[in-house]
């Protein structure tokens, strides 16, 4: 399993007790019944050596010349085992994984306006597989942990990692709060803390911007990525039921209200830096996400709404410090 040099790197700080959470006793506890397809599938990826990797333009690892065809199609096969792949796309000896979403658009929108990130110690939480953490890594950043409960996220992540086992990116198969949980403080460890696509599905979304800022160093970063609708300071839509389709969402807030929001919870310098309407090429279904995806979930006369009948998805990107 790829976590080895996890311990050194967190020996000696707070967030050692973190460590709990990739060991195999913890996979194994977790209870779903595809873990060992997938626990397989990545037993089985061939071992390859990559003449070349970009984790700083792209998340490619190797070139198509690294192996021979049987080889790659041996990589393939344990590659769609881990179907659906949601965030990337990530490229492995000339596979090219097209992901249901485009994270590189998200990436190289919010990357020019936040903080350089070497040398950074940087949390994301709801990480997915940790496409993001592989693309700070790719901007030097010191040390990428990324938190997502979902094991098969977990699992996709250690297929790419096996063939960048240096590289300082980790994903804990947890939830944000069980990882709070173990440790005995606060642990204000971090530079940068990222929340890209969660704080809708939180019940609390007050809680959940004091849980991030707990865990930023005094000076560090919060980069926030949230869905938003139009409307004035303290304006939140609270859907009935489901907001396009999702079940778990929670509170859509307006931009006004979610500076308000981080203001009352004590970050400064609060501001918002990209704005737009997703859009059905940045979201859609591929031959690696063969499920539903955002044109499903979209008035099909009318695409400014949900199916709901409620303002179609748009997200905002947010910055704040924490003091």
């Amino acid at each position: 399993m790829p976590y080895s040099n996890l311990s050194a790197l967190l020996a000696g700080t707070e967030l050692t007790p973190l460590t709990q959470f990739c060991s195999q006793s913890w996979f194994d506890s977790r209870n779903n019944g595809d873990y060992p397809k997938w626990r397989q599938a990545v037993d089985a990826l061939p071992q390859i050596t990559a003449s070349n990797t970009d984790l700083s333009t792209a998340v490619s690892i190797g070139t198509a010349s690294d192996c021979d065809a049987s080889t790659r199609e041996q990589l393939r096969e344990a590659l769609q085992v881990m179907i659906p792949w949601r965030k990337g796309p990530f490229s492995l000896f000339g596979i090219d994984i097209d992901t249901e979403w485009r994270s590189d658009w998200k990436w190289d929108r919010v990357l020019p306006h936040i903080s350089p990130l070497a040398g950074r110690k940087i949390l994301d939480v709801g990480c997915g597989n940790g496409y993001h953490c592989f693309r700070m890594a790719g901007e030097g950043a010191q040390l990428a942990l990324g938190i997502d409960s979902q094991l098969a996220y977990s699992m996709q992540f250690q297929a790419i990692k096996r063939y960048v086992p240096d590289t300082p990116v980790f994903v804990l198969p947890t939830t944000f709060e069980e990882a709070l949980a173990t440790l005995s403080t606060e642990p204000e460890a971090f530079d940068s803390v990222f929340s890209m696509g969660v704080l809708y599905h939180r019940r609390s979304p007050i809680d959940h911007l004091l849980q991030l800022k707990s865990c930023l160093r005094p000076g560090g970063e919060l980069v926030l990525e949230t869905l938003v609708v139009d409307g004035e300071r303290g304006y939140a839509l609270t859907p009935d039921d489901r907001y396009s389709r999702m079940r778990n969402v929670w509170f859509v807030p307006s931009c006004s209200t979610i500076l308000s929001w981080l203001t009352r919870c004590g970050f400064k310098d609060c501001k918002v830096i990209d704005t737009g309407v997703t859009s059905l090429d940045e979201q859609r279904t591929t031959d690696w996400m063969r499920f539903q995806s955002l044109v499903d979930s979209l008035d099909p006369n009318d695409h400014s709404l949900t199916v709901e009948g409620l303002p179609a998805p748009q997200r905002a990107v947010f910055v704040a410090t924490k003091p």
